[in-house]
């Protein structure tokens, strides 16, 4: 997720928008992603014709033109397919750029907020289809919180730098471990309630209880 300017990013035409949003790469970063985004694309095109526990590695690979290998060397486990995505460096870039003397739960409603609006503009099926699978699939409910940490490292490296403070400070952790969990029953609420409402606006409400906790 990423944008944090009130006037988000467009997407170049014909690129998806973690393409569009991704700091320079050279063309060796930019096959890699290209390869990346296919086996993405192949993974929630079959699974929505044919479910999640009867779509295989080998047929990903197939549609996507790559080797199983490839596909492992890339997502490690089936389920990173559908819960990983691109938006990391672009989350951590954003947030450093916020004003440093900002209420850092500010910053990460600004950056997320946006970041979400630009995904449900761009890539609002595969955001459903997620949301989805992550209700739905035991295996990828269960592999989330993993696949969590990472984003959790590019948040705590970023607010512990703007704060000065250690990169293994507690209380980074502590507010990166709310915010994370907090975006993590904000997408599942959403999905369980049958997207009707609007994903930016029901998350940044959610965001907003780490500040007023259940004060009405």
């Amino acid at each position: 997720m990423a944008a944090t300017a009130h006037t988000s990013p467009q997407p170049h035409q014909g690129n998806s928008v973690a393409e569009s949003l991704q700091p320079p790469m050279g063309l060796r970063e930019r096959k890699k992603l290209k390869t990346r985004l296919a086996i993405r694309k192949e993974t929630y095109r079959l699974i929505a014709e044919q479910g999640y526990e009867g779509t295989t590695v080998e047929q990903i690979a197939e549609a996507a033109e790559v080797s199983p290998s490839t596909v492992f060397r890339y997502f490690p486990v089936k389920e990173d397919i559908v819960l990983t995505d691109e938006y990391d460096p672009v989350l951590e870039k954003q947030l450093r750029a916020r004003p440093i003397d900002e209420d850092p739960l500010d910053s990460i409603r600004e950056v997320i907020g946006q970041g979400l609006a630009a995904a449900v503009a761009e890539e609002y099926d595969e955001l459903v289809q997620r949301t989805r699978l992550m209700v739905g699939v035991p295996a990828v409910r269960a592999r989330m919180t993993e696949t969590m940490a990472t984003t959790s490292g590019v948040l705590v490296r970023a607010l512990a730098d703007r704060a000065d403070r250690p990169h293994d400070d507690l209380v980074v952790r502590a507010f990166v471990a709310a915010v994370l969990g907090t975006l993590r029953e904000a997408m599942l609420y959403w999905a369980e309630g049958g997207h009707r409402e609007d994903l930016t606006e029901l998350t940044d409400r959610a965001l907003l209880t780490l500040r007023s906790g259940l004060r009405r």
